[in-house]
């Protein structure tokens, strides 16, 4: 098991490159992480929100984790696993552990309203078919399942030896404090792009982001310059982060970052349906606030 310390810094949230067909793209995929670890990645967290998980099959799934795991030795690599189904979830974890990623992350399961003893026996579950503890992806905001940590069954999870930490992509990071006190042991890795410097305060050793494929520099400096004291300069960047976040999102944030690595250099393909292609009109809106706000080395 890999020390907090090669654990920490800054992983992109991987896209899922497609090809003219709308098949999975491994070689477009590898670029764009060859590209981020040459920008000084630390990680790349696979299969998650930003590759569209809940729109691939299973089998395309695996295939990104096959792509990505061409970076094994070069980077952490964390496969999101998450899935409605306990079953599921525990095959991509299987599949990921045996191509070589360092561990698994999972949303919990959402749609159908399970108790958190079902929650909690869903990640024991992922943990011993991956053989290695598990990175809880809180996504409250599209699972709606909240931990809450005065439940007694989610301290005893948290305590367990099956949890890695959390992926706190939530506002809330009172929360994210509280499931680190409850023991010492877990990690933290901030989930919203443009909350890093407020996740780095409150104890996160990394920060995990879906802009990152497309402006990894710029949050790596503000990685950098809050975690060396600068926190002026470094919240000056945040700002400027989060135009672009703030544009991003009102048109769409995975179209927006599919269409903005296109203009880079690097096409993936566009999202899939439901998914809208960004308009002309959009695209010259971002276009606009990228080319003023954003830090490029």
């Amino acid at each position: 098991m890999k020390t907090k310390e090669q654990l920490g810094g800054i992983y992109s949230a991987s896209i899922t490159a497609y090809d003219a067909t709308g098949a999975i793209d491994a070689a477009a995929l590898q670029a764009v992480m060859k590209r981020n670890l040459a920008e000084g990645a630390a990680g790349f967290f696979v299969g998650g929100s930003s590759g569209e998980c809940f729109l691939l099959t299973e089998a395309e799934r695996i295939q990104v984790f096959e792509a990505a795991a061409a970076l094994r030795g070069q980077a952490n690599l964390i496969a999101h696993v998450g899935a409605i189904g306990t079953d599921e979830a525990v095959r991509y974890a299987k599949a990921a552990m045996a191509l070589g990623f360092d561990f698994c992350a999972a949303t919990a399961p959402f749609y159908y309203g399970f108790s958190p003893k079902e929650i909690c026996d869903y990640y024991y579950a992922i943990a011993e078919a991956s053989g290695a503890p598990v990175l809880i992806y809180n996504f409250p905001g599209n699972t709606h399942k909240e931990f809450d940590v005065a439940n007694p069954d989610y301290i005893q999870l948290f305590r367990s030896g099956a949890i890695l930490g959390v992926k706190q992509t939530n506002y809330n990071l009172f929360q994210m404090e509280r499931i680190l006190n409850l023991n010492p042991d877990l990690i933290a890795f901030d989930g919203y792009d443009e909350t890093m410097v407020a996740g780095q305060a409150l104890g996160c050793i990394g920060s995990i982001g879906s802009t990152f494929n497309m402006m990894l520099p710029h949050y790596k400096k503000i990685f950098t310059l809050f975690d060396q004291g600068h926190r002026a300069e470094a919240l000056a960047l945040q700002h400027k982060a989060n135009n672009c976040m703030e544009a991003m999102c009102r048109v769409g944030l995975i179209p927006a970052i599919k269409y903005e690595l296109a203009r880079q250099g690097y096409p993936v393909g566009n999202a899939r349906a439901p998914f809208r292609p960004l308009t002309d009109e959009q695209k010259a809106y971002i276009d606009g606030v990228l080319d003023r706000d954003l830090v490029t080395e």
